[in-house]
């Protein structure tokens, strides 16, 4: 097995250290490491990370591989930093069963450039009206922790109780997509004042409120874990906080384009805009940032969402949800977080690895593989799951160069902060200068 020497580099932040990979394993870390055989990695000034870990992405494979696949969905998230995805249920079929589960885990270990944990569907087909296969998920070779309806609300409360139950048995959680049906019905944006000027139909805070109300009950009178996906308002904030206090087992992301952009940007009309959650206001973007920094939300999930041209390029009503998030994520964090302030670079490591790793079930358990692997320490011993980040880089976005076969990003033509100059899973370099390997 070959040996990285990775010279001078800044371990969360931290002073400059040299850290050997021998293998799939960090063999040492200290000063003056001698390089011996070892490809070196010159690093000064650049900050080294645990391999980044995404609880929401949509690879789309199998049945919208116009959208994304399993090899370019992972080579967009090695460039963007990530060793480890979990790939959401919403493909076509759903995945639902075990079969499906074990397909993506398999396109994963097969083409993956990071390691694929596919997230099982909580009922069948997405519908939200008989539980599905999450025993046999569990059991499969691909070992779903994660159940979600994502794109879709687990609405019904007793099915919502059911799923909560039956995942105990197997240390399992349920993330919910928080979005009350009947209050969003024909929504095209946050509903506030740039709705009503606009006369697009507003969706309110209250739909995604109420049900992350219901459900921390719900988790805590059964004894279980819900985790809340894309938490984008103040409110959802105040509901987290409150049930944390309690000591209930609630967990909840935030994806990087509701710590940055708000529904003013929807005034052009441009399609790019549209989201769910929808953008909200200045003060639930600041609200948001707050509780990233003080561990509210526990981590930040990207929920790249990659749609081809055609689905984003028409009108405002007719355009697709969603935006891809895997490249830009970790710079878009650094512009809102780490350069105001709220976190330094060990916070970003918490959030963006080791709070994800814990909550997909990713960091513990059996070696050799995704589980097990990732939110580590960067220490001796550990697998070899990193990320090297060069913070003084400054580039404008430019969605042609992406890794992803989706262009639909919000941040074209930004300056963002930040570039991932290296990414190794296992030992093995996926992006060294920037570019894939």
């Amino acid at each position: 097995m070959s040996k990285t020497l990775i010279r001078g580099a800044r371990i969360l932040g931290g002073e400059p250290q040299d850290v050997l990979i021998d293998g799939g394993t960090i063999a040492a870390v200290g000063t003056g490491l001698e390089a011996g055989d070892a490809t070196v990695v010159e690093a000064d000034g650049k900050i080294l990370l645990p391999g980044l870990v995404d609880l929401h992405t949509h690879l789309r494979e199998p049945g919208r591989e116009d959208s994304e696949t399993v090899l370019t969905g992972t080579r967009a998230a090695a460039v963007g930093g990530y060793t480890a995805v979990h790939a959401m249920a919403n493909t076509f079929p759903v995945a639902d069963t075990a079969g499906v589960v074990e397909q993506v885990w398999r396109l994963g270990k097969e083409h993956g450039y990071c390691d694929v944990q596919p997230v099982g569907a909580v009922t069948v087909g997405l519908e939200g009206k008989q539980l599905a296969e999450l025993g046999a998920m569990a059991d499969s070779a691909a070992g779903v922790r994660v159940f979600s309806d994502d794109g879709k609300c687990v609405d019904d409360a007793v099915i919502m109780r059911r799923a909560l139950e039956y995942v105990k048995a197997f240390d399992g959680v349920v993330a919910q997509h928080a979005q009350e049906p009947r209050l969003t019905e024909g929504a095209q944006m946050n509903e506030g004042t740039v709705s009503g000027e606009l006369g697009l139909t507003g969706w309110p805070a209250v739909a995604e409120e109420s049900i992350i109300a219901r459900d921390v009950l719900l988790a805590a009178h059964v004894g279980s874990r819900v985790h809340i996906c894309h938490l984008s308002t103040a409110g959802s904030v105040e509901i987290v906080r409150w049930a944390k206090s309690k000591g209930w087992d609630v967990t909840a992301e935030v994806t990087p384009h509701h710590l940055l952009l708000t529904d003013e940007l929807v005034r052009s009309y441009n399609p790019v805009y549209k989201v769910n959650p929808p953008l909200r206001t200045e003060a639930d973007v600041m609200a948001l940032r707050e509780a990233l920094a003080d561990g509210t939300i526990d981590c930040v999930a990207t929920d790249h969402a990659p749609h081809p041209h055609e689905d984003k390029d028409c009108e405002w009503a007719a355009a697709a949800m969603g935006m891809v998030g895997l490249e830009t994520a970790l710079a878009v964090v650094q512009h809102t977080m780490v350069e105001t302030g709220l976190l330094d670079w060990a916070g970003v490591a918490d959030r963006m690895s080791f709070r994800p790793a814990v909550i997909g079930r990713l960091a513990g358990g059996a070696p050799g593989g995704a589980r097990g692997s990732h939110g580590r320490p960067v220490s001796a011993g550990e697998p070899a799951n990193l990320t090297l980040v060069d913070p003084a880089y400054r580039g404008v976005v430019n969605p042609a160069g992406f890794a992803s076969r989706s262009r639909n990003t919000p941040y074209e033509g930004i300056e963002l902060p930040g570039q991932v100059i290296a990414t190794f899973l296992r030992g093995k370099a996926t992006v060294m200068d920037g570019k894939l390997t």
